[in-house]
């Protein structure tokens, strides 16, 4: 079939991929109507969040900003470690699982709404082509067009704007890692000294270009596994796109009374991004845009019929059976929602803006002087303020004849920062009775952190240290 060919969306081939392996490009028609209006809101809200967040300052710090360099990683105001990164666990598995939660709900309205590929894609470099390249009528009209002044001119406008998109893009994102000052400070100088950032921007560029500019719906329909595993996600009481076959079949003309509410005015057809018929009932490439519906809908009112012909609802509900949304699967989804809300709220309760560490120092597990049982360990200080934070440790529960280096002064840790200091801890010989578990109480100034880390002192068996001492017979 020739690329420029109009192809019929049928249940055995992917529309968007022709015989012979070539991309066949879809222009899908511009649309109006109730979902098309919010759904356009709701990306600019997305793309507007994903613009300013690296801008708005939480306590010093962008309000998402993940500092790969230092390790640290800042929130919403809250500040998380390397070895914080076991909340990530959470963190991951709750997004996953709540996009499988309402996919059993309402199939892939992730996809249609909120996916940032879709949000780009729709809300950006569609805008322009139809900007640019005019309707769905007259893009068809200019890719069959042979190549002339217009025809040049347009395309590189278009393209200068979608690689200068991309560029955009992938600036902003890099700057959820560096922070833009730095971004705008490694922007004035020779990508050869940032050769890291400036390799991750340019992939990214070269990346978003491609997929935007040419592979466009066929990521989602081949790249994406979320479309693949839908099916295993949903079931008949899933709220879906669907075409309400009783009310619609037989398709024909209006005028005919003997026919059903759908004209065969293919207008679904030519609106919907990955190129499929909804009338063909449920499908992998359904992104869940809705874009169908408000072109149904467009036609109904102007036949003066009921809207709905083409509706979000159930496979039951279209099939004229209520739709249940309490039902197992969503009885024990939620069940594990709320345990991983109680389990995150548990572990978040547990991060501190300061961190204490202590391991025992390379080397022998103690050592044996004149002094006594000496036990070397490390201490790691670590905080998360701004400001300048002093540290004091001292034991407690501790024998009173315990004698400790390292301990008498307090510390001062700079604001987002970390050190290290030696704590000694000796047991005289003469009072050592084994192995004993002491306690070291940390405090924060200012603030009321404290924490409190239990150490282990080891030695040899006291028999040893009492053993007299052989002289050598002459």
């Amino acid at each position: 079939m020739p690329r420029t060919a109009d192809k019929k969306p049928n249940l055995t081939s992917v529309t968007t991929i022709n015989r012979d392996g070539s991309h066949y490009i879809l222009h899908p028609a511009d649309v109006r109507g109730f979902f098309t209006r919010y759904r356009r809101w709701f990306g600019l809200a997305l793309l507007l969040i994903y613009v300013i967040l690296p801008w708005i300052p939480i306590n010093g710090h962008p309000a998402v900003f993940l500092d790969l360099a230092n390790r640290r990683f800042h929130l919403f105001g809250m500040t998380f470690l390397a070895q914080d990164l076991w909340l990530g666990f959470f963190a991951v598995s709750g997004l996953g699982f709540l996009l499988f939660y309402l996919t059993s709900l309402f199939g892939r309205l992730w996809c249609g709404w909120a996916c940032p590929y879709t949000v780009f894609l729709e809300h950006v470099f569609r805008r322009i082509e139809r900007f640019i390249d005019g309707d769905a009528p007259q893009r068809r009209a200019l890719e069959k067009a042979p190549w002339n002044g217009t025809k040049i001119r347009k395309r590189v406008l278009k393209h200068a704007l979608f690689f200068l998109c991309a560029t955009t893009i992938a600036h902003i994102f890099l700057a959820y890692f560096i922070s833009l000052p730095r971004l705008y400070s490694y922007m004035r100088t020779s990508p050869l000294e940032h050769v890291q950032a400036f390799g991750v921007v340019a992939f990214l560029t070269v990346a978003l270009y491609f997929c935007f500019s040419w592979f466009r719906e066929q990521f989602c329909i081949i790249l994406c596994p979320y479309g693949r595993i839908q099916s295993a996600l949903t079931d008949d009481n899933t709220v879906v796109i669907g075409y309400d076959e009783k009310r619609g079949e037989p398709r024909g003309k209006a005028k005919d009374p003997s026919n059903g509410d759908c004209i065969d005015c293919q207008r679904c057809v030519k609106v919907c991004p990955t190129g499929i018929d909804i009338r063909n009932g449920l499908q992998m490439e359904c992104i869940g845009c809705a874009a169908c519906v408000d072109a149904c809908n467009e036609i109904m009112e102007k036949l003066d019929r009921p809207k709905g012909l083409v509706r979000y609802d159930s496979m039951n509900g279209l099939g004229g059976n209520p739709t249940k949304f309490i039902r197992p699967r969503t009885i024990i989804y939620s069940l594990l929602m709320v345990i991983g809300a109680v389990a995150v709220t548990f572990s978040l309760s547990r991060v501190q803006d300061v961190n204490v560490s202590v391991l025992r120092m390379r080397g022998s597990t103690f050592y044996v002087d004149e002094a006594g049982v000496r036990n070397q360990f490390t201490m790691a200080l670590t905080t998360k303020r701004n400001d300048d934070t002093t540290f004091q440790a001292q034991l407690v529960d501790a024998p009173s004849d315990l004698q400790t280096g390292g301990l008498s002064q307090p510390i001062v840790v700079k604001g987002q920062s970390s050190s290290k200091h030696p704590i000694i801890v000796v047991i005289p010989k003469e009072t050592y009775q084994g192995p004993i578990t002491v306690n070291l109480r940390v405090q924060a100034e200012p603030g009321a952190s404290e924490v409190v880390l239990p150490l282990r002192l080891l030695g040899p068996s006291p028999e040893s240290l009492q053993a007299p001492k052989l002289t050598p017979t002459p």
